[in-house]
């Protein structure tokens, strides 16, 4: 199934953001459609030539220096970070700005985050779920997913948002708990713990290709697998599997004396999510349904 398009050329698609997933969604898409790809660094393309796209010169942060991308495809996939401060998205706001000045995209696939629900003491959830982001960096991308909702209504592009949980992968920088098992590094004793949500970094990116052809318009889906652990179990399981000693446990008063503010957060929010509108609408199937299968 392809997308409708011209009969004198391939569809086009913008990633914006292409780091490691982007460069998978490029395996997956550039020998079929048309690539272009944002980076803030000219070091980068060879990389993306590489890898099949045509690479753009431009910066979130440089509004004048993204007129270029106006009109360029009828398909955006954002994965673009917002800044590390504020409440706010300003990266997205610019992107945005420039998309407006000829003709908007066809459609507009957002790569957002779970952060963007807080704490929620466990439950287990589906997209009906209101938003109510603890921390800054959840703030930031609701407020991104508002401005790409607000941008919807005003020229018809069909906005999706997915909301994705822990990125891992074995082959993926940083994307496997190895690391931190041979750190040492401390996990919540299971009275304090959290529940976490995880999803392989090759399904994400068959995830972002999906949702270029099945997502529903002005839709949230939760990417992430079936997977259902405490972090500390996730740990364990992840201790099993490379034959390292399991991580020790702290209590939560313990680890407030012990971790940084950054790391403690995310110790700090529970919550298991619900994947159907992946696999229904999306028509994903997982490749690595649980965190088990992608960590070998």
């Amino acid at each position: 199934m392809s997308l409708p398009s011209s009969p004198l050329r391939r569809p086009r698609l913008l990633i914006v953001g292409c780091g490691d997933v982007g460069m998978r969604v490029l395996k997956l898409l550039a020998s079929r459609w048309q690539v272009f790809a944002l980076t803030s660094s000219a070091e980068r393309f060879a990389a993306l030539r590489d890898a099949g796209a045509l690479p753009l010169l431009g910066n979130l942060d440089e509004p004048a220096t993204l007129s270029r991308l106006a009109g360029l495809a009828e398909h955006v996939l954002h994965m673009a970070p917002p800044a590390s401060v504020g409440a706010t998205d300003e990266r997205s706001r610019h992107l945005l700005q420039a998309l407006a000045l000829r003709k908007a995209p066809r459609s507009l696939i957002y790569v957002s985050t779970t952060g963007v629900y807080g704490d929620c003491g466990g439950a287990r959830f589906d997209e009906t779920r209101a938003t109510a982001p603890a921390t800054e960096r959840g703030q930031r991308r609701v407020d991104a997913e508002q401005q790409l909702r607000l941008f919807a209504r005003r020229f018809g592009t069909r906005v999706s948002l997915l909301r994705v949980p822990g990125i891992y992968a074995p082959d993926r920088p940083g994307g496997h708990p190895r690391e931190r098992l041979l750190s040492g590094a401390p996990v919540l004793r299971r009275e304090d713990d959290v529940y976490t949500n995880h999803i392989h970094a090759d399904d994400l990116a068959r995830a972002c290709v999906a949702a270029l052809f099945h997502a529903l318009p002005q839709r949230a889906v939760h990417v992430c697998d079936d997977t259902e652990l405490l972090m500390g179990d996730y740990f364990d399981l992840a201790a099993e599997l490379c034959g390292l000693a399991r991580p020790p446990r702290l209590s939560r008063a313990e680890a407030a004396a012990q971790m940084s503010p950054v790391r403690l957060s995310f110790m700090s929010e529970s919550r298991r999510l619900a994947n159907v509108r992946l696999k229904r609408e999306l028509r994903l199937k997982l490749r690595y349904p649980t965190v088990r299968e992608g960590l070998v």
